[in-house]
């Protein structure tokens, strides 16, 4: 595909499913990498930190380096730090992502927060935790998301996600949510600077049509959507993806106009 300089490869669904490498995955990326295409992996998982994240990769078989991941983390403790410098934030993901959130004032419970940040989906999800949440955004604390997926696949099957719980708090306090993840076009320019190609000149690989291909459209991208992860037929009905192919496994032979 002429005129691609540079590729934003989604982890989860692109690359492995519950860590687990899709059949070729591996081998795209050796190719791309040989062909001399700059790549950056990112992803809205909440789990795992960056160097987490890179060391579970290199474990599976993929050659990766911590600075080529950007996380929907790492993008929310950016927007924090620089809009709500000093607020105290609850955050409510899957995981323990503190090490990408440093220099971000962690509160203790909704009540103590000024800032509410909702991550990944988990079994903290509670009744009891979301109530608290929605009476403090009630009060008149912030809402923030590090991402809007509403679910996701895994090897056990569908999930739900954060974005699911988001949407319920928008609709029952009136808040509206700044998005820091993915289809944020904040995250997407913050990939880019990473990746060092303009948007005209890049292309995202993705299997979520909403999250990756219409948010990385709208940020002026190319959109190539896989067929693999959670990718459903119907999803062709919701979005205009510029390239619809199997898997990661086609796209060295795409970017090269095969």
């Amino acid at each position: 595909m002429s005129g691609i300089d540079g590729l934003l490869l989604d982890i989860d669904g692109v690359l492995a499913v519950s860590w687990e490498p899709l059949p070729g995955a591996m081998q795209a990326m050796a190719s791309l990498r040989a062909d001399g295409v700059p790549l950056r992996l990112i992803t809205n998982t909440t789990t795992h930190a960056r160097r987490d994240l890179a060391a579970t990769l290199r474990g599976a078989g993929f050659v990766v380096e911590t600075d080529e991941i950007v996380t929907a983390v790492t993008a929310t403790a950016s927007y924090l730090r620089e809009h709500h410098a000093g607020g105290r934030a609850f955050v409510l993901t899957d995981g323990a992502p503190d090490e990408d959130l440093a220099g971000v004032p962690i509160a203790g419970s909704p009540q103590e927060a000024d800032v509410i940040v909702i991550g990944g989906a988990s079994d903290s999800f509670t009744y009891e935790t979301m109530n608290g949440i929605f009476r403090r955004l009630m009060d008149g604390a912030a809402l923030v998301g590090m991402h809007r997926n509403l679910y996701w696949k895994t090897s056990q099957g569908w999930e739900l996600d954060g974005g699911a719980y988001i949407a319920g708090l928008e609709e029952a306090s009136g808040t509206s949510a700044v998005i820091c993840g993915k289809p944020s076009p904040r995250y997407f320019q913050t990939a880019l600077d990473l990746l060092g190609v303009p948007a005209a000149r890049a292309a995202m690989v993705g299997d979520d049509i909403t999250n990756d291909i219409e948010g990385a459209r709208a940020a002026g991208m190319t959109g190539v959507l896989v067929r693999t992860g959670k990718f459903r037929e119907e999803d062709l009905t919701k979005g205009s993806p510029d390239a619809v192919l199997d898997s990661l496994a086609d796209v060295p032979g795409w970017l090269r106009g095969a």
